[in-house]
């Protein structure tokens, strides 16, 4: 039995990657490619970029499938979706332990909180050209309005913003966090 576990690890040790100081530093590159694009998002909040064009396909789908759960839930769908679909990424990544990936959609879905906290805070003022220019609602208006709560539309997307923040230093961090 011993020389069965013996062989068993002789045959795994030869099947093991050496270990080097570039490991290192190369399980790092991710987080140093996004820094510069958090650090940007971060400062440059409500700018509207590329991502977002993709970004307002993806809120708009969300009212599509959410069309069917009542008119808040219809109005929060679009958001919802620019919630879910990155995280499902996030999660099919994580669960196939592919740490570059997890943080490249993590990017993402902190990309879209910044995204949401725009919105949200625009909720008062309306100032945000619309699809569908006047003859459509503002989104958020409608539900902080529900809420009982739209004089606090900055505070929600102070809110969204925070999390922004919080989901970017974890990217950033993964590497202490995940393992390949």
């Amino acid at each position: 039995m011993n020389d069965e576990i013996t062989n068993e690890l002789l045959r795994n040790t030869k099947k093991a990657k050496p270990y080097n100081r570039f490991d290192i530093i190369r399980k790092w590159i991710p987080s140093i490619i996004i820094l510069p694009i958090a650090v940007y998002w971060t400062l440059n909040r409500g700018e509207y970029g590329l991502l977002d064009n993709a970004n307002l396909v993806i809120h708009e789908a969300g009212h599509l499938f959410f069309k069917f759960f009542g008119k808040f839930i219809y109005t929060l769908g679009g958001t919802l979706m620019q919630i879910i679909l990155p995280s499902l990424i996030v999660w099919t990544f994580f669960m196939n332990h592919y740490r570059t990936g997890v943080q490249f959609s993590l990017l993402w879905l902190g990309q879209n909180f910044i995204n949401i906290s725009v919105y949200a805070a625009d909720a008062q003022a309306r100032k945000l050209p619309l699809l569908g220019g006047n003859k459509v609602y503002h989104d958020w208006h409608y539900m902080l309005t529900e809420l009982g709560i739209l004089e606090y539309d900055y505070l929600v997307g102070y809110f969204f913003y925070s999390i922004a923040i919080v989901i970017f230093i974890i990217v950033l961090l993964l590497p202490l966090l995940m393992r390949d």
